[in-house]
């Protein structure tokens, strides 16, 4: 920060993403397009850069190819300013071994942290989509003197077991316990029936994050975590402090879209958060000019309508042609829709082509899918059951280049 302490960011993208297969069968769950024309890393980065961190290490592990390749071709900072975003694939410094966990993730990586020498480290996941802004939650850090600031959103109750849970002191602001996916943790004082849940997002004075992933490190009995490990470590020794996601204003926000933070972990969270980009009141709200989310520009053409082509209530990407019926679908760069063919609340990736007469309801398509003329998704349960990957919820998911029968 400009004028102000020096903050190096790390961004912890090496997640496998296993809960959204077919989706990350080839990619890192961080490297997945989101909102049409986005990877899911370039909300957080995004993030990052418009509140001013502007030296930024992105851990990669698994599957990084394209993670590492759209870090580098679309996130070029200046260097005359020395300011960089930069992908750090698993360095094995300490041996043959793969990240054990968040924790040691960093652990393994602390020669970036000799190197800059900053004042606080932002830690921060790469697979959520929301717009913060860090300077607001570093500003409470700053003044604190805690070891650490976690970010915590209110959540219902019933949905604890999916996320780290914070239950935050009698001040509101001193972190009592740090529980990882509890099944029964207790209410909130006045608000039973919520939680605070972890977003992943952390802010540490350097020199506690250090002495906590080292100590860590010689625990044969943990799981090398930031949330499984760190947290409650630090939480323990009265050293962790909340920020409430819900006090962070963002410029261009509105009344709708603030507050908004998904965990798009799963098909079904997947599927659901690109609905919520497409009404005329959008719940998120992509088309924010203040506060931007960055991605790599692409160079293709407007997307063409022709003759009969309609897209309602949808996100249409450049490059794409539309000469059936779209309605309620968010489409990528370079998709065609060809005459005749119906594509209802699905989200189609790069290079999709649904065929003459070809009906898509309900699914989500990865790049370079053909979908034959007159073939079906979306429309025989079964038969969709016995061909594809169906969710809890009943999205449909196809991997990359998957053959569509006929």
């Amino acid at each position: 920060m400009r004028g102000g302490p020096s903050v190096l960011g790390i961004v912890l993208a090496g997640g496998e993403g296993k809960r959204l297969m077919p989706l990350t069968a080839d990619r890192a769950k961080p490297a997945v397009t989101f909102g049409g024309t986005y990877r899911l890393v370039d909300f957080v980065l995004s993030n990052l850069v418009n509140g001013d961190i502007l030296r930024i290490c992105v851990l990669t592990q698994y599957k990084s190819h394209s993670l590492d390749r759209h870090v580098t071709t679309t996130w070029r900072m200046s260097s005359l300013l020395g300011n960089y975003v930069t992908p750090v694939p698993a360095q094995q410094r300490l041996g043959p071994r793969w990240y054990l966990g968040s924790a040691d993730a960093i652990l393994q990586s602390l020669n970036l942290v000799h190197d800059e020498q900053p004042d606080y480290i932002a830690v921060f996941g790469a697979d959520h989509v929301y717009r913060m802004d860090p300077r607001q939650m570093l500003n409470q850090h700053f003044e604190s003197g805690a070891g650490v600031t976690v970010a915590g959103i209110k959540v219902p109750r019933a949905d604890a077991a999916s996320f780290g849970i914070i239950t935050p002191a009698r001040d509101g602001t001193r972190v009592d316990r740090f529980l990882e996916k509890p099944t029964d943790p207790p209410g909130l004082p006045g608000s039973p029936h919520e939680v605070f849940a972890s977003m992943g997002n952390y802010v540490f004075t350097t020199k506690t994050l250090v002495d906590a992933i080292q100590q860590d490190a010689e625990d044969d009995n943990s799981v090398h975590d930031m949330g499984g490990s760190i947290l409650p470590m630090l939480t323990e020794r009265g050293l962790a402090q909340l920020y409430d996601f819900d006090d962070n204003h963002v410029p261009g926000e509105t009344a709708r879209d603030h507050g908004y933070w998904r965990d798009v972990g799963s098909l079904d969270a997947y599927y659901e958060a690109h609905m919520d980009l497409i009404s005329d009141q959008p719940v998120f709200n992509l088309d924010n000019r203040r506060w931007p989310i960055y991605t790599h520009p692409g160079g293709l053409p407007p997307a063409k309508f022709c003759a009969a082509g309609i897209a309602s209530e949808s996100i249409v990407s450049p490059g794409c042609v539309i000469r059936g019926q779209v309605t309620r679908s968010v489409l990528s760069p370079g998709v065609t829709i060809e005459d005749g063919a119906v594509v209802q609340g699905s989200v189609l990736h790069d290079n999709v082509r649904v065929g003459r007469g070809a009906v898509v309801r309900g699914a989500v398509l990865d790049k370079n899918v053909d979908v034959p003329p007159g073939a079906t998704i979306g429309v025989n349960p079964e038969r969709d059951e016995e061909l594809y990957t169906v969710s809890k919820g009943g999205v449909i998911a196809l991997g990359k280049g998957q053959a569509v029968p006929m």
